[in-house]
């Protein structure tokens, strides 16, 4: 996990593969938290939560920058309890998450508890296909495990390639230990399968609040121009198949909540772009409303909105965020 070199004044320096460390930190915790009791996992999770929170990094300064926006009105303090609050759900999902492949099915039934989940399953008995669009809220990995247990549903996801491979593979046979079909990030290469998937009827899930290219779509979120991914919509539009939003959050049990919004419908007139833009809006505002609803959930440690995004000055283009990053990266 570490390299020397020398200096030029002839000494010895250490550098740390910052890529194996990081592969090395997520499999001890799916190795070791795992095995702790769900109280001490609990815990732990709460003690690591304070402790980044306390210390003021770009993550945390950037959640609470983001959740100024979400709630103008709130004082310092009421963003700083936010923020907290906030890092505490993050890690929530890390520590649920590296703890998911030793619950039992029993549990992961029990686990979440979606409302107005009949639109989906009426998605699903149509044979239309259906397209489930998630913002970085709660956590997906146990909301899709509900899925494919409780509705014995398989689904098929995306997910960006990660530096290392080795971490990539980890969190691919971890999903797909879950029932979900993994499809990799590669520009345009995944939306064929996806859209052969829901021609066939099936279930495909995307998390759509941060845009990963340049071909994203420009709405209007919480009163500021921002970039969702284009792709649930033109799936829709071009299949035929239901886009149905959903948003998680916790509350103060075990149980993972959330609700699947209305469908999101395909506008009768206007090119494929214009009704993908019209859609990716209402999307938007579906996230909007979950969000509001349970800031503390929504995961965005990275910049989201275009003022955000914009340089000031030509070297900080390398700040503009990519998603997949172990979440939020995802989560």
């Amino acid at each position: 996990m570490t390299r020397t070199t020398r200096t030029a004044a002839g000494r010895t320096r250490t550098i740390i593969d910052r890529e194996k460390l990081t592969d090395g930190a997520y499999a001890l915790g799916w190795g070791a938290v795992k095995r702790l009791p769900e109280p001490a996992a609990n815990a732990l999770g709460r003690r690591v939560a304070d402790a980044v929170w306390k210390r003021r990094g770009k993550g945390v300064l950037r959640l609470e920058a983001n959740l100024a926006r979400v709630v103008p009105d709130a004082t310092p303090r009421r963003l700083a309890q936010l923020s907290r609050a906030g890092m505490r759900s993050y890690v929530r999902y890390w520590m649920e998450s590296f703890r998911l492949p030793v619950w039992s099915k029993e549990r992961i039934r029990t686990g979440f508890a979606p409302a107005d989940v009949h639109h989906l399953e009426d998605g699903l008995k149509s044979g239309r296909g259906v397209i489930l669009a998630l913002p970085h809220m709660g956590n997906y990995d146990i909301a899709g495990a509900w899925v494919t247990t409780k509705l014995g549903v398989p689904f098929t996801t995306v997910a960006e390639r990660l530096k290392p491979e080795s971490l990539y593979d980890r969190f691919v046979a971890y999903r797909e230990g879950l029932g979900m079909e993994v499809l990799p990030h590669t520009g345009g290469a995944a939306f064929g399968t996806l859209a052969r998937r829901l021609r066939a009827g099936g279930l495909v899930c995307l998390v759509a609040d941060r845009d990963l290219s340049a071909s994203g779509i420009e709405v209007k979120f919480f009163g500021e121009a921002a970039k969702m991914p284009a792709g649930p919509a033109m799936l829709a539009v071009q299949t035929g198949a239901m886009l149905l939003p959903v948003t998680l959050w916790y509350d103060r049990s075990p149980v993972l909540q959330g609700r699947v919004h209305p469908e999101v419908e395909v506008p009768q007139t206007g090119t494929r772009a214009e009704k993908a833009a019209t859609m990716t809006q209402q999307m938007a505002d579906a996230f909007a409303s979950g969000i509001a609803d349970h800031p503390e959930d929504w995961h965005m440690l990275q910049r989201l909105w275009l003022g955000d995004l914009e340089p000031r000055e030509p070297a900080r283009r390398a700040d503009t965020p990519r998603d997949g990053a172990p979440r939020s990266e995802q989560p």
